[in-house]
């Protein structure tokens, strides 16, 4: 099936009884078909890399403070922890990824 719309459920059962007929599958065999999910991250660019202390890097647990109790973040749900680097290696820029 080829298209740009999300399928019906009647479509989904359309796939179900085809992957029967055509592989000689049971009911019981055959996984139920399902819509592809999908992966968003957020991606923050401009933050010091050096924390407080100017000699230790940010943390994950700073980068979820600061999102926690950011009111922009209200209702944002973190699927992973935070992804911290530096934006260029003589750079005291991060880059940090987070997948919601």
């Amino acid at each position: 099936m080829s298209t740009n719309f999300v399928a019906s459920a009647a479509e989904l059962e359309v796939i179900k009884q085809w992957l029967k007929k055509v592989a000689g599958l049971t009911v019981s065999t055959v996984v139920e078909p399902c819509l592809p999910q999908f992966k968003s991250f957020l991606k923050i660019l401009g933050v010091s890399y050096w924390g407080n202390n100017s000699l230790l890097p940010i943390t994950q647990a700073q980068v979820k403070s600061v999102i926690t109790n950011t009111p922009i973040f209200e209702g944002v749900v973190l699927a992973s922890h935070p992804c911290i680097m530096k934006a260029f290696p003589s750079s005291d820029m991060s880059v940090i990824w987070i997948d919601i």
